[in-house]
């Protein structure tokens, strides 16, 4: 890890011990009480969310490596429930909610608007990491397409697979969140998430959704966070 990424990393981790929020939030979920957990957790998340956005700032680009990095067989394939069959011909993004433009993008559409990648670490809740370059578009570009409404907040991602998950607008919006389609220069492979997947630098592994196929703004965030969130996960989960 590099220096900086390093220092970062135990900045937050040492804020959210002496805060005791995040340890907080883990014992809660980890309870079987579920009215004092949603009630509870409720209460805890904006402040948990707060101290974290306190340690990221939302448009801050993180360091990239260099080609010579990249680690081709490091990412390791994570499976939900199973790796579903998508004819990228038919497939469609839909992103709806709080927008005054909706939309239903082909992977055609979505080639077309403007190229970006990066290369940057992976890194799995699981103690593992890999450097990999992804190629597609920015999340913002989508997002801005679709109009949203001054309201918005929150943005949900839901896969294929069945797979949910939730993110904070100005995480969505960083200029690293992309929506990809490559992976170390080739087409993405459909056990890493084609046709489409979210890849970022500033989140955990179990945010950055695979097999993305629906989109959705909104004000507040639901009951359900993701899937592993509503397990007991941190649901903030920044790097």
């Amino acid at each position: 890890m590099e220096p900086m990424q390093r220092d970062r990393l135990l900045l937050r981790r040492r804020f959210l011990q002496l805060s005791g929020f995040s340890s907080l939030s883990l014992l809660l979920s980890g309870c079987g009480i579920r009215l004092f957990e949603e009630v509870v957790g409720q209460a805890f998340e904006p402040l948990n969310q707060r101290l974290e956005e306190l340690l990221l700032n939302p448009q801050q680009p993180v360091p990239e490596f260099s080609s010579s990095a990249i680690e081709p067989e490091a990412l390791i394939i994570n499976s939900y429930r199973f790796t579903p069959k998508i004819d990228t011909v038919k497939f469609r993004l839909l992103v709806e909610g709080d927008v005054d433009n909706p939309l239903s993008l082909s992977m055609a559409d979505i080639q077309e608007m403007p190229h970006t990648s990066m290369i940057i670490r992976h890194v799995c809740v699981e103690g593992w990491a890999a450097i990999v370059q992804w190629g597609g578009l920015q999340l913002r570009d989508i997002v801005a397409l679709a109009k949203p409404k001054s309201n918005v907040r929150y943005v949900y991602f839901e896969s294929a697979d069945g797979y949910y998950e939730s993110w904070d607008i100005a995480s969505a919006l960083h200029p690293q969140t992309l929506m990809a389609y490559e992976k170390n220069g080739q087409p993405l492979p459909v056990e890493n998430g084609a046709p489409l997947r979210l890849a970022s630098p500033i989140k955990l592994g179990y945010k950055q959704s695979k097999w993305v196929t629906r989109i959705v703004l909104v004000e507040k965030l639901l009951p359900i966070k993701g899937y592993w969130e509503d397990q007991g996960y941190e649901w903030f989960a920044g790097l």
